[in-house]
């Protein structure tokens, strides 16, 4: 029998397998088959039952009476498994239980622990705010606390924090491309600033936004409590009016301004929009405004308070627009002149190539001074003109009656600026206006009106409706071709103010504006009524300066003092004297002032008025005459002068002296 053949052993040496350090002790096939099978069928228990001698066959058979022990199913994987699903499923139907209230502290001991969290908090978000802008969200979980004192608290260090960390540009919301883009470490700081802060004032503006809205029924502390947020969103709206969220805070202040009850928020709301509209360079914020308010009018069917109006009084466009508009375009100036087309420069490729660059430097050079477009500022300031003219000319149509004053006052001021092609609907709409007001100044005149205070706003309308149409002619560049080509007949608007002289020298309110309201106290203790029973609501000097300007603009036009006729100027002048021993003292000397400017000009025309021997027409001077051809002004004598020597101011005095001698002189 052959001897069998010895296995041979792998060395080291031989380039199989046992190259690998024990692998001779590695029985891969018997490690294999020893390990535990994972297979999630369940096993059979062991059965270790002892057998027993069964009566009726006599044999030895396992007892089946006692149950086999099933600790090892119970401790198995899959049976672990089944009692964790079975416990889960039970936990779902059992809700945790609550977190215990801490208990609250006394109010005095809450509002002291509330201040020194607040101050510590922004501290940190001062000291280093990309650091710790996450701690926003911990100055807006103190002002949850049920104290009012502590909200209010919590609103104004919130509001302290944001004016300080707010930086002077926009923050962009990143888009999705863009957050997975690949960033430096600097950067994603940041980003993540910036994108904290963003949150965190915008949930700020939304709580001040739900606070802002005052309820039906409010007691005094949430009242208070309304008032701390509308004085926060005004001071955002002045100071922070380039971050997001404007809009938001806009649409507060324009909701408080929509109501008719002018208490303290509504004035505070008020001069923040007037301090936006004055601090405004660019004009995007002052349009956002704008088209705003002018959406809230209409919704409101123009039932607003006359002091919104009054707000666009504080646009810059009054300054720094030079252009013409009206509801529908904008006249921009455009040069006939064709200029010739300049040779291009030959510049070779590298000179082109640092001329791209050069421009691209600038450009990045002015955004970051941020520096004002003046085209783009044009731009939104003719957007802005457009949405006032339409304000204007809307409610110059229904006939509002108590927004009529700061409508005329509106247009006088913005005259400059109104289109030639809208001229004529805007003086046929002041003629009907004026039919309206001047019969409520002739039953003032005669004791007929209903109330004063009524009387009164119809005669300031009158005088601003007259300012307002000869506002729109001397605000052209050319007046005197505007006037030949446009064929503007003011004589309407003349005749009427020489109507209203007489009446309106008897007015004893006349030197009353909106600040003061009532009379100085008589010296012998007389009483002295006042026919002003409320402030002055339009937002205009007294209604004697408002009589001077548009003397000045009948009596001294830019067309020239060619065009003003004689009979004119010495019916006013008769007029005016005879006025000024009625009116005060100080409208005394104004108006007399304004004579002596006239008599320089115009010393030949009424000479005739101070020599009885140069007059010039015959017969009687029908003071009361509405028409000033038909009042046969050169038969009347200036006798008032001599009166007027005897006054009691030496001003008075002494105007009257120099229009006398300014007579001689030039007459001469």
């Amino acid at each position: 029998m052959e001897s069998a053949t010895k296995r041979r052993k792998l060395s080291a040496s031989s380039g199989g397998r046992a190259n690998v350090p024990g692998f001779a002790q590695w029985n891969l096939e018997q490690d294999y088959e020893t390990r535990r099978r994972k297979d999630g069928k369940k096993k059979k228990a062991e059965d270790n039952r002892l057998p027993v001698k069964s009566q009726e066959s006599g044999q030895w058979e396992q007892d089946r009476s006692r149950p086999v022990d099933d600790e090892e199913d119970n401790d198995s994987f899959l049976a672990s498994d089944d009692e964790e699903t079975k416990d889960n499923e039970a936990s779902k139907d059992v809700l945790p239980p609550p977190k215990p209230r801490k208990p609250r502290l006394p109010p005095k001991e809450e509002i002291r622990q509330a201040k020194e969290d607040l101050a510590r908090i922004a501290g940190q978000i001062g000291e280093d705010p990309e650091e710790h802008i996450g701690l926003l969200g911990s100055l807006a979980e103190i002002g949850d606390s049920p104290n009012i004192s502590v909200k209010k608290l919590a609103l104004g260090a919130q509001l302290a924090v944001f004016k300080d960390i707010v930086p002077g540009y926009r923050i962009r919301p990143i888009a999705p491309d863009d957050a997975n883009a690949k960033i430096s470490k600097d950067v994603r700081k940041l980003r993540a600033f910036e994108q904290g802060l963003l949150r965190g004032y915008q949930s700020y503006v939304q709580l001040l936004s739900r606070l802002c809205k005052k309820k039906k029924y409010q007691d005094e502390k949430d009242a208070s409590l309304t008032t701390v947020a509308t004085s926060c969103v005004c001071n955002l709206v002045i100071n922070l009016p380039h971050f997001n969220y404007r809009n938001d805070l806009i649409r507060v202040v324009v909701q408080k301004l929509a109501s008719r009850n002018v208490d303290a928020d509504f004035l505070q709301c008020q001069n923040a929009l007037e301090t936006l509209f004055q601090n405004d360079e660019e004009g995007h914020t002052s349009l956002e405004a704008v088209s705003q308010l002018t959406k809230m009018m209409k919704a409101k069917d123009y039932n607003i308070v006359e002091n919104v109006l009054n707000t666009f009084l504080h646009l810059r466009l009054l300054g720094e627009f030079a252009h013409k508009a009206s509801t529908q375009r904008i006249d921009k100036e455009e040069s006939n002149i064709v200029q010739p087309k300049q040779k291009k420069a030959f510049r070779t490729k590298r000179e082109r190539k640092l001329q791209r660059e050069r421009k691209e430097v600038e450009k990045e050079m002015k955004e970051a001074d941020a520096v004002v477009s003046y085209e783009e500022r044009d731009r939104n300031q003719a957007e802005t003109l457009k949405l006032v003219f339409i304000a204007y000319f809307r409610i110059l149509k229904a006939r509002t009656p108590h927004l009529m004053g700061a409508v005329l006052e509106g247009l006088a001021k913005y005259a400059h600026l109104i289109n030639q092609d809208f001229f004529g609907d805007v003086l046929e709409a002041l003629k009907d206006l004026i039919g309206d007001t001047y019969a409520a100044v002739q039953e003032d005149a005669e004791g007929e009106a209903a109330t004063d205070d009524e009387a009164r706003n119809a005669t300031r309308e009158l005088l601003l409706c007259i300012i307002t149409a000869f506002a729109l002619l001397q605000g052209q560049h050319d007046v005197a071709k505007s006037a030949s080509s446009l064929h503007l007949d003011l004589n309407f608007f003349i005749t009427h103010l020489y109507r209203t002289l007489l009446p309106l020298s008897l007015n004893q309110d006349i030197e009353l504006g909106a600040k003061t309201t009532t009379h100085l106290v008589d010296p012998n203790g007389l009483d002295v009524p006042s026919t002003t029973l409320t402030p002055n609501k339009v937002n205009v000097a007294t209604t004697s300066v408002l009589l001077l300007r548009s003397l000045h603009s009948v009596l001294l036009p830019p067309t020239g003092t060619k065009l003003v006729s004689p009979v004119r100027v010495a019916a006013f002048t008769k007029q005016l004297l005879t006025s000024t021993l009625h009116v005060p003292r100080k409208s005394c000397a104004a108006i007399l002032a304004l004579l002596q400017q006239m008599t320089k000009v115009h010393a030949s025309k009424v000479a005739a008025l101070w020599h009885t021997e140069e007059r010039k027409g015959d017969g009687v001077f029908y003071a009361e005459s509405g028409e000033v051809e038909s009042s046969n002004p050169f038969a009347a004598t200036v006798w008032e002068g001599e009166l007027l020597r005897l006054h009691f101011d030496p001003k008075v005095r002494e105007a009257v002296v120099g229009i006398e001698k300014g007579i001689v002189e030039r007459a001469a």
